[in-house]
């Protein structure tokens, strides 16, 4: 067996960001799954609608990188949970338009609130000048 004493997984870009990837987002689970008892795709479809306004299911797999399968299961779930309705398009009866009930509404604000505070807090262990490189970093790899 050979062993590469010069390679360190925890020094391999993609290594080193899913690991942080898993622990913050681990930590903001405990707010939508203990509150509310949504998965981790029920709270992104759900702070789309919020965030963006009433849409299709394929818009949020668009916007928000989800697999269709993905979607399509969180949106039954937030159904169940009576957090979104869907309405059929009156252009196109192929889609549905998916918007948050009031009571959805109510639920994205107070997770919205959860995570702009966790977001601060993560972001309180870097100076505001590394802040924005990490952010800048971030982005840069999203987009490439």
């Amino acid at each position: 067996m050979t062993h590469a004493p010069d390679f360190d997984l925890s020094d391999f870009l993609p290594y080193a960001l899913n690991r942080a990837a898993e622990v913050t987002s681990r930590g903001f689970q405990s707010h939508y799954k203990n509150r509310y008892g949504m998965l981790r795709t029920e709270w992104r479809v759900l702070f789309h609608l919020g965030r963006y306004g009433a849409m299709t299911a394929s818009a949020i797999c668009t916007r928000a990188d989800l697999h269709k399968t993905k979607v399509s299961r969180a949106v039954s779930a937030l159904e169940r949970k009576r957090y979104l309705t869907r309405a059929l398009n009156a252009q196109d009866r192929r889609q549905e338009t998916l918007d948050l009930t009031q009571q959805g509404r109510a639920v994205f604000v107070d997770l919205r609130a959860e995570a702009q505070a966790y977001d601060a807090r993560l972001a309180a262990q870097f100076t505001l000048h590394e802040q924005q490189i990490l952010r800048r970093c971030l982005s840069r790899i999203a987009q490439s």
